[in-house]
């Protein structure tokens, strides 16, 4: 990438500075123009010098978290500083219980303050707008600021084209009416406002093809969501349209679920490609029918994130659009210096806050090593996840997995890789205690 200027920061456009603005969250009367908010970006941030190798993580969800902790950890004198926008964390692992009234939102929000200060790095609330890789420094809304080593965790977007959806404006529509629930805390909360008002008819969710984040949520929900039904007396029907022929992870138990507990409420539609949505007319389009729903939560392909794309750092070849990475040591863009891991990453791990987590110790501890002058060995994400699929009593399956790659097929694999699918409390229990559990070991 280009070595970036203060000349280039006077030239940036009205609509990128508003865009840059308004992504943050942060806009007040002295940022509003765009000549105010090239001057606060072409300064340093407000954060006192580096004492040591500085690594920056971009991104406050489960990855990089966990990475600037353990960055800590493993490199006690490394000056860890992490970005991100959001000032408040709320989880989406485990966010489908507080959707069924299981818990309340206290359980699953947190502040990056007090993960800053427990774990001994530095939080800066800004939104990421460029990188100079020439000069080793990032530029926020707030500033610049240098680093030794750049960790991007920026996450996923969604491809409403995979719907059939080119018009912005459905696009936009389906974003703000019948929002997926996997990105913005603003989708979950949209999401549980929904299912508390529904007042009866056709309640739409979809799985999407291919790799997507938390493979097991839209069975889970439509479980939980069934189970809210049926405990209120709404007379309603949950439709979940799969293109696969059954469910992504822990089919059997899903399955038993739909069928020994949902019978009457869950219409689980197989092998069903959406090839169009018409959020004013409420129909979905696929290869068998027109499905003309009464609320929804629609879910399209994700990608990774577009900022990838912005900063040269997406694989063209990838389907997704995700990171252009070594599978091994996280490096983006062939830049020893820079690493891209979470969701956005190519590998078929899973989309997950335990894979994402588990991952970014490792390459907390790869980068802490590195800065040394060591390296380490490679170390499988461990992915497990529990899925609650009851309320009353409160029922879960599992899923409990690692990977290996196979270098005859340049192809990655499962070991250490099974289900339990009978549903049960103890399980139940534990989803609770897994995720207290994480939350514990990244807020302290």
């Amino acid at each position: 990438m280009a070595k970036l200027t203060r000349r280039d920061f006077t030239k940036l456009s009205a609509a990128g500075i508003a865009s840059a603005t308004l992504s943050s969250g942060q806009a007040d009367a002295a940022s509003g123009s765009p000549a105010a908010l090239a001057s606060k970006i072409s300064r340093g941030v407000d954060l006192p010098p580096a004492k040591g190798h500085r690594v920056v993580v971009i991104g406050g969800g489960w990855s990089g978290l966990t990475i600037a902790k353990y960055l800590k950890i493993h490199g006690p004198d490394l000056d860890v500083v992490l970005v991100e926008r959001r000032s408040v964390f709320i989880s989406h692992p485990i966010s489908g219980l507080w959707l069924a009234g299981m818990v309340n939102l206290d359980a699953i929000s947190f502040s990056y303050l007090d993960a800053a200060d427990v774990n001994g790095y530095a939080y800066l609330n800004a939104s990421l707008i460029d990188v100079d890789r020439e000069s080793r420094k990032i530029y926020t809304d707030q500033g610049w600021l240098a680093y030794d080593d750049l960790v991007l965790t920026p996450g996923v977007d969604y491809n409403y084209a995979s719907l059939g959806v080119e018009d912005p404006y459905h696009e936009q529509l389906l974003k703000t009416r019948y929002p997926a629930g996997f990105v913005s805390a603003s989708e979950h909360i949209s999401l549980k406002n929904k299912v508390q008002n529904f007042q009866g008819g056709l309640f739409v969710l979809t799985a999407p093809p291919g790799i997507y984040r938390c493979s097991a949520t839209p069975y889970e929900r439509a479980c939980l969501i069934a189970s809210v039904f049926k405990k209120t007396n709404i007379k309603g029907k949950i439709v979940l349209i799969d293109s696969r022929e059954e469910p992504a992870v822990s089919a059997e138990g899903f399955l038993s679920a739909f069928d020994e507990l949902y019978g009457d409420t869950i219409e689980y539609m197989t092998s069903t490609v959406i090839r169009s949505v018409d959020p004013e007319t409420r129909t979905i389009v696929t290869d068998f029918d027109n499905i003309v729903f009464d609320d929804a939560s629609i879910y399209p392909r994700i990608r990774g994130a577009r900022l990838l794309e912005h900063l040269g750092l997406a694989d063209p070849k990838s389907a997704q659009m995700e990171a252009a990475i070594d599978h091994f040591t996280y490096n983006a863009g062939g830049d020893k210096h820079v690493y891209a891991a979470g969701d956005c990453r190519p590998m078929p791990f899973s989309k997950s806050g335990g894979t994402a987590r588990s991952e970014g110790v490792y390459l907390a501890k790869l980068i802490a090593a590195r800065a040394m002058g060591k390296e380490i060995p490679w170390e499988s994400p461990h992915t497990v996840c529990f899925s609650m699929v009851n309320t009353e009593p409160r029922e879960a399956i599992m899923v409990n997995g690692k990977y290996q790659f196979d270098k005859a097929s340049s192809q990655w694999g499962h070991f250490e890789n099974f289900a339990i699918n009978e549903r049960d409390e103890a399980k139940g229990e534990k989803a609770l205690e897994w995720a207290e559990e994480h939350y514990r070991d990244m807020f302290g």
